[in-house]
């Protein structure tokens, strides 16, 4: 019978953990963030076409179904779904929520061994739920900033196109194809739904709703009365984008005026909490010696309650919503 060395048979151990690793990588990888190609997308349309589908059920398949129902009748899952794609995330939210609780878990099995089992499960929870939340809404902050900020660009490429001739359909498709994303892959989905015959007003209006800002609402709006009444589209987008350059540039401004006072709420807001630890930190009977009198408790909730309030209050004098 032959046999192995030591050496080698720790060569093959490695060998196969590092196979074994990457198959499950790679796996993962497949089924988690795989996109639907272009080719598998059109033989899944023209199979449901031969079976009877309408035109409807088939422009479907480009549709955010966050973004189909009625938005007051909008439940969890939905939500969730659509703060997955305002992310630029292809994971559904079945994903996200094992994702989540797979964090959480980790998170009780790293902590209960050194902390107590209520604080253990407590600190899990909050991994769960408040990691994630924060994740994909600081990622969500970020796409919209960025594919607002790349939006009077967007226009003027599509005025310029309108111009010399070119239909809706092309101009969209020159966005689409010359601008980065993520107003690049919104605008690809604009022009997937236009070839696919959706009409334009509906395609912008879904656009708008998966972007869910302002501006993007404004162009949607702009798009669908003049593609019901008509008039001249090139120059509608010109003034939509200096409209929203000049907001942008408005609030750059404002927030440059009222960056002492955003810094003085800071300041502020911080200081009762800086000062209770440090009198903890340097002398810790200060508070230790009459924690256990029966008013402590009323007046160090009292004294919470109104730092808190005069955070929000100087949080709500310091920011302009325009």
């Amino acid at each position: 019978m032959l046999e192995i060395e030591p050496f080698t048979t720790n060569i093959l151990i490695y060998i196969a953990l590092f196979v074994g690793v990457l198959l499950a990588f790679e796996g993962s990888q497949q089924l988690l963030f795989r996109k639907e190609t272009h080719g598998e997308a059109r033989n899944r349309r023209m199979k449901m076409i031969k079976k009877g589908a309408s035109s409807e059920e088939v422009l479907q398949l480009l549709r955010d179904p966050a973004t189909i129902g009625k938005s007051g009748n909008r439940g969890l899952i939905s939500r969730l779904r659509s703060l997955l794609s305002q992310a630029g995330l292809s994971v559904g939210p079945i994903w996200a929520v094992l994702g989540s609780l797979g964090l959480g878990s980790a998170t009780f099995l790293s902590t209960s061994r050194v902390l107590n089992p209520d604080l253990a499960l407590a600190l899990s929870v909050v991994a769960a739920v408040a990691v994630p939340l924060l994740v994909l809404t600081g990622l969500k902050h970020a796409r919209l900033k960025k594919l607002t900020s790349q939006l009077p660009d967007a226009l003027d490429l599509m005025a310029r196109g309108l111009k010399v001739g070119h239909p809706v359909a092309v101009t969209v498709g020159n966005v689409a194809s010359e601008m980065p994303d993520p107003i690049g892959t919104e605008f690809g989905l604009i022009q997937d739904q236009i070839n696919y015959g959706d009409d334009v007003g509906t395609a912008f209006h879904d656009f708008a709703k998966r972007v869910g800002t302002e501006d993007a609402n404004y162009l949607a709006v702009s798009v669908g009365i003049q593609h019901g009444t008509g008039g001249n589209l090139a120059r509608i987008l010109n003034v939509l984008s200096e409209v929203i350059r000049d907001r942008h540039t408005m609030r750059k401004k404002i927030k440059a005026i009222s960056a002492e006072g955003r810094l003085s709420s800071l300041i502020l807001t911080c200081l009762p909490l800086l000062i209770y630890l440090s009198i903890e930190l340097s002398t810790p009977s200060f508070y230790g010696d009459v924690r256990d009198d029966p008013w402590f408790p009323f007046f160090a909730y009292t004294v919470i309650g109104l730092t808190l309030a005069q955070g929000l209050i100087l949080q709500r004098l310091v920011r302009f919503k325009f």
